[in-house]
């Protein structure tokens, strides 16, 4: 039986509430479906808007087998190609991130301009057509500060998800934000059990002291179980709702993306040891109101996210193997902000590395013991993993069609 049939096999045998079997986390073979099938294919956050904050700013990403680069163009507009040159595929931009008025490959300084297009290649034969050898574009949306790609072919609607979610996030300004700092740790474990052990807290109070300062383990927090019947979060959402900002819980039919508002604990208004501002200044000259929480959005497979009065901590997954997964940190406040005076580093970004390395430790053992002969599926919490629980059946449906099709998606080649 091909990996294909395999795997479809198990999703339609599965017990709905159960973890999943043990290829689905250490397959190889399960893997490249994976990324064949929802990564190549699904919108995927990328990055911020303030990120390429000027025209000629740029930053690189790896997604799978797809280097990417992420540019603004003269006119303002926010584009992504393959970083693949027209000439042999060399990268042409090399570096993390920069500023270039031009795209220049280091091989044999092909020249593109910030729109795609090649401007100079030398020394070609007299009937090279320059306009044929642009850089290959990749789908590419902005909405609310926050980047996403598309590498097929055909990409889903965006439109959808710009609905749901620019309301909640417009109010924050995160267009006019900027990055305070930025980490990415690595979790020796496939991606599907990072964001298990993150679509749950019923691990929390064993492995967050930090966290547990301000967030609240309560189930409903993130919306998937009972928010509505949840006194607190209803008074929450209609107080915020009152000064102007969209609070209740809302999700697309298909349970890929979600946005809602949650209160932190007792007096709170940020993630830190006493629950205080990190930053003297907030997030958004727009949004005063007192305590408003946390807005979180989820938008799988590749990105979970808080933003809070004062500032904001945005996640991105992507996968580096079957085994392994890169996670990237980003803590966001106002452009005017100044480290030193407005707010102090060390503060700002301490519970959340410290809640990123007990889960990367947590998600590592988790891992370890599924490779073992002896490892089946168990039962989920109904009470407190039915975030997980609808990870699963998320990634099941969107798996399950997908592997019946007659043949692969097409997606873009690199050059």
């Amino acid at each position: 039986m091909d990996a294909r049939n395999e795997m479809l096999t198990l999703i339609r045998a599965r017990r709905h509430g159960w973890s999943l079997e043990q290829p689905f986390y250490t397959d190889p073979d399960f893997f490249r479906l994976d990324m064949e099938l929802i990564w190549y294919r699904d919108w995927l956050f990328i990055g911020h808007d303030c990120e390429v904050a000027k025209p000629g700013s740029f930053f690189t990403v790896q997604v799978g087998s797809y280097p990417i680069v992420i540019v603004r163009d003269r006119e303002g507009r926010i584009r992504a190609f393959h970083n693949s040159c027209r000439h042999r595929g060399s990268r042409v931009c090399t570096t993390p991130k920069g500023t270039s008025a031009r795209l220049v490959c280091p091989y044999h300084q092909w020249t593109y301009d910030l729109d795609g297009r090649l401007l100079f290649a030398r020394q070609m034969a007299e009937d090279f057509d320059p306009s044929a050898h642009s850089l290959k574009p990749i789908a590419c949306e902005s909405v609310a500060g926050y980047i996403f790609i598309c590498l097929a072919d055909e990409p889903a609607d965006f439109e959808p998800f710009r609905m749901l979610m620019e309301p909640y996030f417009a109010p924050h300004k995160l267009s006019e934000a900027k990055i305070a700092y930025e980490s990415t740790i690595v979790e020796k474990a496939n991606w599907k059990l990072v964001w298990e052990n993150n679509r749950e807290c019923y691990h929390c109070a064993g492995n967050h002291p930090e966290l547990c300062k301000t967030f609240p383990e309560a189930p409903s927090v993130t919306g998937v179980n009972g928010a509505e019947s949840d006194p607190e979060m209803v008074e929450h959402w209609e107080k915020c709702e009152a000064a102007g900002l969209p609070a209740r819980f809302r999700i697309d039919e298909a349970g890929q993306f979600r946005a809602t508002r949650a209160p932190l604990l007792r007096d709170a208004v940020s993630y830190t040891m006493t629950g205080k501002p990190s930053v003297k200044r907030n997030l958004s000259d727009q949004v005063s109101a007192d305590r408003i929480g946390t807005l979180m959005l989820y938008h799988y497979p590749a990105t979970w996210n808080h933003v809070l009065i004062d500032h904001a901590v945005t996640f991105r997954v992507i996968p580096l193997g079957p085994e392994e997964t890169a996670v990237t940190t980003k803590w966001l406040v106002h452009k005017d902000a100044v480290e030193g005076v407005d707010y102090d580093l060390e503060e700002l970004i301490h519970v959340w590395t410290e809640t990123n390395d007990q889960d990367r430790r947590i998600v590592e053992e988790n891992a370890f013991g599924i490779r073992s002969p002896a490892y089946e599926p168990g039962p989920y919490s109904e009470l407190h993993e039915g975030g997980v629980i609808q990870f699963v059946e998320w990634y099941a449906h969107f798996m399950e069609p997908r592997l019946c099709e007659g043949e692969k998606p097409r997606l873009k080649n690199v050059a």
